[in-house]
């Protein structure tokens, strides 16, 4: 059996009215979670950049400690001489600190990443790198 048409209508009309403005509160509902995943992705890239930044520091600057006659002194200076180049806003109030057993050498570079949220401090960033002091050695 059929249903009358004047139901039909009154129920047609009636689905169209109740589903307006589902789509808004949806929206609503769900845009603030798609901001906070954004914002963490893009805090989670400026604290990887800046992390990428130090290791790199501490690379070159355990490098250049390493060199034949170097002192951990050369190895701090280029450190911070590939941070005042490189680390921009990215990094912040690092440091360097570079040490030596006579065997080997090791610098490490600390900082703070840059943040995306106003009124927090950014995520701390150490990275280190070390390696066997070069010497010379007489040929037997």
């Amino acid at each position: 059996m059929k249903p009358p048409e004047r139901l039909k209508d009154w129920w047609q009309g009636r689905r169209w009215h109740d589903d307006r403005g589902d789509t808004s509160i949806q929206m609503a509902i769900i845009f603030p979670f798609v901001l906070l995943a954004t914002v963490a992705v893009i805090q989670a890239s400026l604290w990887y950049y800046a992390r990428q930044i130090a290791l790199t520091a501490a690379r070159e600057g355990a490098s250049a400690a390493r060199a034949y006659q170097a002192s951990p002194a050369n190895g701090a200076a280029q450190a911070r001489d590939v941070l005042g180049r490189t680390a921009g806003d990215s990094l912040s109030g690092y440091s360097v600190v570079a040490s030596s057993d006579g065997q080997r050498v090791r610098v490490q570079v600390t900082g703070t990443a840059l943040s995306m949220i106003p009124g927090v401090s950014g995520l701390h960033v150490s990275q280190s790198a070390s390696g066997p002091v070069e010497r010379w050695t007489p040929g037997e």
